[in-house]
């Protein structure tokens, strides 16, 4: 399969066919096989139905449904999870991305070695209360992230397969894939300029609360970047530096009162001087934040992902070279070297029909019964257990001879 498109929705029944056939003919005069995933993110129209018929005449669509709304991110995890193809195609049901992009994205993955594309929507069709938030926001990212990019929030990107494997959208990630494929190991992250259209059908389902929301996610994914596995590295500092300034500030006080007192100074009681709350406080929070650091430290030992990492290759030496010989041996779990599952041979247990056998020529079964035995001696031997027999005594008893007795004594 050479490229998997990846269509997120909800309440787009107008636009779903004329995408798809669009699609359709873009992907085949380039002569690429593909497949079209749909999630409907809970959808109150008749978009499922629209799906559902294009599912019966069409081999290469494929839906899913949600019960409910979930959000764009939990349609994509789903949609990554499903997607085959060698490139996956991520793109909205508004008709707002334009399909004839996706081969242009497909070379820049395959040809040009990149990990993943971006689109960027250099010119776009959207009301200047979307455009405006839109840029200080893509600004915030790229100085937080570090990835130079002018568009995180396009949905129309393009991916390696291995990236969307390893990666997991959560929450509202979705706008910060690119970040989350950098934490994987993905740095081959490029961009290109791509077609904006005017929405034709409906309204926009994001308001402006998204961009809200947006930037505490890109605080939290931050954070989990840098401190996730070690949360102590933070709090730890922040607890260090609090309880210093209080610290300081308490060592102040004193020395200040005692220098007054001893030049005969006026002076004011501790309690009397706004310094004094405020080192009292500075050392309460230093204690918190190391409190916090510890229990948040405990919490990222148990977790089951503290020694989750991702690797892309391994190597093995042959049997008999000095690499094998100095590689430790492996301790867990062996894997199939090919990429294909191993096969696993059912048995049925049906009864065994014993051949009759000749005083010449003995039978196969028992044959191997003899070659087994003699194979294994030591566990085919069953010691023989003898009847307990009374033992017969010797009644025979020789009187003792007087000669060999030693002499009474007189």
């Amino acid at each position: 399969m050479d490229i998997s498109i990846i269509i997120p929705l909800f309440n787009e029944e107008e636009s779903i066919k004329e995408l798809f056939n669009w699609i359709k003919s873009v992907l085949t005069r380039q002569n690429l096989s593909y497949e079209v995933i749909f999630i409907d993110d809970g959808s109150t129209d008749s978009s499922w139905d629209v799906i559902e018929k294009l599912a019966s005449s069409e081999k290469a669509v494929k839906g899913f449904s949600f019960r409910r709304n979930y959000g764009k991110s939990a349609a994509l995890h789903i949609g990554f999870a499903q997607a085959t193809g060698n490139v996956v195609i991520t793109m909205d049901a508004d008709l707002q991305d334009s399909p004839e992009e996706i081969p242009e994205l497909y070379k820049m993955i395959m040809a040009h070695g990149f990990d993943l594309v971006s689109g960027w929507k250099k010119k776009r069709h959207d009301p200047i209360s979307k455009t405006i938030p839109s840029k200080f926001f893509n600004w915030t990212a790229r100085i937080v992230s570090g990835i130079k990019l002018h568009d995180f929030n396009c949905g129309l990107k393009a991916y390696r397969n291995k990236v969307i494997k390893n990666i997991e959208v959560y929450g509202e990630m979705h706008r910060y894939i690119p970040l989350l494929a950098k934490q994987a190991g993905f740095t081959k992250i490029g961009e290109k300029v791509v077609q904006h259209q005017a929405r034709k059908y409906g309204v926009s389902k994001f308001g402006l609360e998204r961009f809200f929301k947006g930037f505490l996610d890109l605080m939290s994914l931050s954070f989990i970047s840098k401190f996730g596995k070690r949360p102590m590295h933070l709090f730890g500092t922040l607890g260090t530096l609090m309880f210093l300034a209080g610290g300081i500030g308490s060592v102040w006080i004193v020395v200040s009162k005692i220098y007054h007192q001893y030049n005969n100074l006026p002076w004011r009681d501790a309690t009397e001087q706004p310094l004094f709350y405020i080192a009292l406080m500075s050392a309460i929070i230093g204690v918190q934040l190391f409190l916090t650091g510890f229990v948040a430290e405990l919490v990222s030992r148990t977790a089951a992902e503290r020694n989750n990492y991702q690797i892309d290759k391994d190597v093995v030496g042959r049997q008999g070279s000095p690499q094998a010989k100095t590689r430790p041996p492996h301790k867990g779990p062996k894997r199939p070297q090919s990429s294909e599952k191993p096969e696993i041979k059912k048995t049925i247990n049906k009864p065994v029909h014993r051949a009759k056998t000749s005083p010449e020529k003995p039978a196969e079964a028992g044959q191997a019964q003899v070659r087994t035995q003699q194979q294994n001696p030591v566990q085919d031997k069953k010691p023989q257990h003898r009847p307990n027999r009374p033992q017969k005594r010797n009644l025979n008893i020789k009187p003792r001879n007087p000669e060999n007795q030693a002499p009474k004594p007189e």
